[in-house]
């Protein structure tokens, strides 16, 4: 399984980003997907999560009502729409897979992560 996010870059507080996500190597379709993120020096945290058919969504608190999980199970991606960011926002994200949604970490496959840094 390979995945691999994309879209991170530099935003003044405020701002927007859109972050993408490709999976390959399993049926995208069948799973579940998920996005974490690790600001420096602290752990890595969930940030939300989607199920295999987009029906059912999760997110951490800390980004409810800013952020948007959503997927194209044609283009076999997953994106996270990132609104009101926030200095606290800067971290490195990641997107992962698993057989089911869950809350939290406990995701199959994680793969390369994109920095996000918002400036205030």
């Amino acid at each position: 399984v390979q995945l691999q996010a994309s879209g991170g870059g530099l935003v003044q507080a405020g701002g927007s980003l859109r972050l993408s996500c490709t999976a390959s190597g399993r049926t995208f379709s069948s799973f579940a997907m998920g996005w974490a993120r690790q600001a420096p020096g602290k752990e890595r945290e969930f940030v939300a999560g989607i199920s295999w058919n987009g029906r059912s969504t999760y997110y951490a608190d800390s980004v409810t009502g800013r952020f948007t999980i959503s997927r194209d199970n044609a283009k076999n991606m997953v994106y996270l729409q990132m609104n009101s960011l926030k200095p606290d926002d800067t971290a490195v994200y990641y997107c992962g897979t698993g057989k089911r949604l869950v809350r939290g970490l406990d995701y199959d496959y994680w793969g390369q992560g994109t920095l996000v840094t918002v400036s205030s």
